[in-house]
């Protein structure tokens, strides 16, 4: 299990050299039309898996269509999360419209509560007292945390590691559900964001009924948000589960903050459009705002930059990734799986 590093003083962050680097190589710019290209494919692929629905109509085959639409669905998430960092276009304004376009309309999930969430992350990532990733939930990622866990939190703790995949089918309601207690304990003043989620709601369960008996349109919403919740669960999974894991005592600058609790995912085009340009996970918690299309160019200057001065830089295979995330959960475990049996 990560325990937290403490660097010699030689190695202490020195981030401006690499800003400067990376502003150097334009990688900071916008990337307007490439971001109008890949959303509008995504709004086409969605409309033409809704006109299959459609066409498919009342039959139980309709169901397989889910798991496409579970996959664009993903991709509108991607987009909301990078609408929420400013890497789309030069206001404001126009990213958050994007943003509650994809997440309130599309998706049914607050943008306000995902930046909210999101924002406190990446300021302090893998910090159990800062990072609402890794509080005690469901789920812990600590010794100290699973501590004195009984009954069924006890077993979902000695047992995390093996269940881990199967309760990301959970993730897509769990996202939808606690943002909207979010946006409820603050409707005096997210009234838009409630109204969109409101309009989502209905065109989603309007279109399947229609389209669908009742136990089909149940049936096809629940396996719609299962494969939404293992996708978008699987992509930021990898991602510091296993890392570093700073404490209060840790007097860390920015680059080493962002690079010893980040890790890579390997891979091509295909890995990068699967996973929404977040395999990039160093490059992407320490230029968060850069566009989702420059990080695989950011990618060799960061990492020469953290050799030169030599700071760990780990980038993995998907499946050792999920591994070493998965064999920290278990290690977290273990106290208590002694102790049960």
């Amino acid at each position: 299990m990560a325990q937290p590093l403490v660097l010699p003083p030689t190695r202490r962050s020195d981030f401006s050299p690499l800003l400067r680097e990376i502003k150097a190589a334009g990688l900071l710019e916008r990337r307007i039309a490439a971001y109008g290209l890949a959303i509008g494919i995504n709004v086409g692929l969605m409309a033409l898996t809704w006109a299959g629905i459609a066409v498919v109509g009342a039959s139980w085959w309709v169901l397989l269509l889910a798991v496409p639409l579970g996959v664009l669905t993903t991709r509108a998430a991607f987009f909301g999360h990078d609408a929420g960092h400013q890497q789309i276009a030069g206001s404001r304004k126009v990213h958050d419209w994007i943003g509650m376009l994809h997440g309130n309309l599309v998706l049914g999930m607050s943008y306000a509560w995902w930046n909210d969430k999101h924002n406190r992350h990446h300021a302090n990532p893998n910090h159990t007292d800062k990072d609402p990733d890794v509080g005690e939930g469901v789920l812990v990622w600590t010794l100290e945390q699973a501590s004195g866990r009984k009954g069924l939190e006890g077993w979902l703790t000695r047992n995390q590691a093996s269940i881990f995949f199967p309760l990301l089918t959970l993730e897509g309601f769990n996202l939808k559900v606690s943002s909207v207690r979010f946006l409820l304990a603050r409707r005096r003043t997210e009234r838009v964001e409630l109204g969109l989620i409101a309009v989502h709601l209905v065109l989603y369960f309007s279109a399947l009924f229609v389209i669908m008996s009742p136990a089909q349109a149940l049936v096809f919403a629940l396996l719609h948000h299962m494969v939404f919740g293992l996708h978008l669960g699987s992509v930021f999974a990898p991602n510091h589960k296993g890392m570093e894991m700073p404490d209060a005592d840790s007097n860390w600058g920015h680059l080493e903050k962002q690079v010893l609790t980040s890790r890579n995912v390997n891979g091509g085009l295909v890995t990068d459009w699967m996973m929404g340009g977040l395999n990039y996970q160093i490059e992407h918690h320490l230029f968060p705002n850069m566009p989702r299309a420059n990080l695989r160019f950011a990618q060799p200057i960061i990492q020469a930059y953290c050799e030169r001065i030599g700071m760990p830089y780990v980038s993995t295979g998907l499946v050792e990734s999920y591994r070493r995330g998965l064999r920290h959960m278990h290690e977290v475990g273990r106290e208590l799986r002694d102790q049960h049996g």
